[in-house]
C-alpha cells in the first residue's frame, strides 16, 4: 500500500511498556488522535422505521425473529416525541433501519429535525430526500447478477448509482459473502469510476442460517486479500483500512476477539453501551434481551461492520499497546468516523500492515464497553 513513511516515536524507556504520551509525542499520532477524539460524544441507538421492503434479499436480517411481526407506527408526532425523548437521555446519534426507510421518507425528516446525526441504511432501490442530511448506506451485495439471484432485484447497483452518484451523504456497503469475493473488484472500480465512495462489511449470518453466503475459514482469507488490494487501489474511494482488515477477516468473531459492548451480549449496565444502547422496533418498542446494531445476527459469527465500529474502537487502551498496534487503532476509528458522520473526511491510513488483534496482549475494556471512546457507530 502507499502509506507515508512513520516518524518513529521515541523507544521504550528501560524496555518497559509504552506511555501513552510517548504516544502522542509522535507529530502524526498526535494529529490523528486530536481530530479523532473530537467525537466521542457521539451516543448512538438503533431504530427500525417500518416493518416493509421493496425487495426480498437471501439472509436478511430484519426478517428473523420478533422485531418483524413489530405493527408499525406512522405517526410522526410520536416519532418527534421518541427523538426527544432520546435526546433527554443522552443519545447524540441515530440509526435509522429496517426493514426499508426510504419507504417513510416523512419519518426519516422528522428524525432529521430533531437529531442532525445518524445515518440510515438501505437498499437503494429509491432516493432519500436531499433535505434529510445524514450519511446513508447503502446495501452492495455483489454484481448486478448477483443481486438479482440474493436479492431478486434487476439492475440494482445500476439504479443505486443513479440515485446516489456523487452524493456527499452515500457510502455504498460491499457485504462479502461466501460467493461474491471475487466480484468486488469490478463492483468497486465501477463505483469509484463514478465517484461513489465504497466501504466494507462481512456477511455474519444470521441466527440459524446455514446457507451459501456464510464463510468459512477460506473464504475470509480470500476476503481480506481482496480488501487489502481494493484499499490500495482505490484509497480515495474505498473508506477502509488494514486495520479493519484485520478485525472483520478474522477466524474469530468479533464477540470472541473483543467481548461484545452491546445489551444482547452484555449484562451490565452500569456504563457504555449496556447502559445507553436500546434497539427500537417499528412499533416504538424496545427489549434489552434482544437489542444489539444488528439483531437476530449469529453473535459467534458476528463480523458485521457496524458492530465493529462499536466494539473496536471501545478497545482504546488495549490498541495504546506500542506506535504500530496504536496507528492501526486511529485509523480504524478515522474510518468509522468516515463512514458514519457526514461531514467527517477520511485520512491517509498511518498503518500499512495487518496486526493480528488476537495477539494483542491485555488491556481490553470489559464486557460494559467502558473504554469505549464514543456511544455510536
Amino acid at each position: 500500500m502507499n502509506v507515508p513513511k512513520a516518524k518513529t516515536a521515541p523507544e521504550r524507556a528501560g524496555g518497559g511498556k509504552w506511555k501513552f504520551s510517548d504516544l502522542l509525542a509522535d507529530a502524526e499520532i498526535r494529529e490523528r488522535w486530536e481530530k479523532v477524539r473530537r467525537y466521542f460524544f457521539l451516543r448512538e441507538s438503533t431504530y427500525d422505521m417500518t416493518n416493509r421492503c421493496n425487495i426480498r434479499c437471501e439472509g436478511c436480517y430484519y426478517y428473523e425473529g420478533e422485531k418483524q411481526f413489530a405493527r408499525e407506527n406512522g405517526d410522526p408526532e410520536l416519532w418527534r416525541r421518541l427523538m426527544r425523548d432520546e435526546k433527554g437521555r443522552g443519545i447524540t446519534y441515530v440509526v435509522l433501519a429496517g426493514a426499508e426507510p426510504s419507504l417513510v421518507p416523512d419519518l426519516l425528516a422528522v428524525c432529521f429535525e430533531e437529531m442532525p446525526l445518524g445515518c440510515i441504511a438501505t437498499n437503494g432501490f429509491r432516493r432519500i430526500p436531499d433535505s434529510v442530511g445524514y450519511k446513508i448506506h447503502i446495501s452492495v451485495w455483489g454484481s448486478d447478477e448477483t443481486s438479482l439471484r440474493v436479492r431478486r432485484a434487476r439492475d440494482l447497483l445500476l439504479r443505486q448509482i443513479e440515485n446516489y452518484r456523487s452524493d456527499p451523504r452515500a457510502v455504498f456497503v460491499y457485504t462479502f459473502t461466501k460467493s461474491n469475493i471475487e466480484e468486488a473488484r469490478g463492483v468497486v472500480e465501477t463505483l469509484a469510476g463514478r465517484d461513489c465512495r465504497t466501504t466494507f462489511n462481512v456477511f455474519s449470518a444470521p441466527v440459524g442460517y446455514d446457507g451459501p453466503l456464510r464463510h468459512d475459514g477460506d473464504s475470509l482469507a480470500r476476503t481480506r486479500a481482496v480488501m487489502m488490494e481494493m484499499t490500495a487501489t482505490f484509497p480515495d474511494h474505498v473508506l477502509f483500512s488494514p486495520g479493519n482488515v484485520a478485525a472483520h477477516t478474522h477466524r474469530l468473531g468479533l464477540h470472541d476477539l473483543y467481548r461484545c459492548s452491546y445489551p444482547r451480549m452484555n449484562p451490565s449496565t452500569d456504563i457504555g453501551l449496556g447502559r445507553s444502547f436500546r434497539q427500537y422496533r417499528a412499533d416504538l418498542s424496545w427489549d434489552r434481551s434482544a437489542a444489539c446494531c444488528v439483531p437476530d445476527t449469529d453473535c459467534a459469527d458476528c463480523r458485521h461492520y457496524a458492530a465493529g465500529s462499536a466494539i473496536v474502537t471501545a478497545r482504546l487502551y488495549r490498541h495504546a499497546a506500542d506506535p504500530g498496534t496504536f496507528r492501526s487503532w486511529l485509523d480504524y476509528v478515522d474510518t468509522y468516523l468516515a463512514v458514519w458522520v457526514t461531514g467527517y473526511e477520511k485520512g491517509r491510513n498511518l498503518c500499512g500492515r495487518v496486526i493480528d488483534p488476537e495477539g494483542l496482549a491485555g488491556g481490553s475494556a470489559g464486557r460494559d464497553g467502558s473504554n469505549r471512546p464514543s456511544g455510536s457507530q
